[in-house]
């Protein structure tokens, strides 16, 4: 496997691999027919932006790593308490 491609594969890089696989998943089982997977789509979009501001909002209070690990994220879900995705 390519090093980018690993790192994609990676949870504590990536933190919407579950809306990627299951984007992608829809994508091989409708024989990519977008629009029946419009709503796999929107889920892994929001996830991007939900923790995109996540990792702007750390990088402007000078926390490293900037992106949370994978357990930092399962503490931050659960202190919300729902998916806000």
């Amino acid at each position: 496997m390519p090093v980018v491609a690993g790192r994609l594969r990676d949870p504590d890089i990536n933190p919407c691999l579950l809306e990627s696989d299951a984007s992608t998943r829809c994508m091989d089982e409708y024989n990519y027919d977008k629009e029946r997977c419009s709503a796999h789509f929107l889920k892994y979009k929001n996830c991007r932006k939900f923790w995109n501001s996540i990792m702007i909002q750390r990088r402007r209070d000078g926390v490293k790593p900037s992106m949370p690990t994978a357990a930092e994220r399962d503490i931050i879900l659960q202190a919300m308490g729902k998916m806000p995705y």
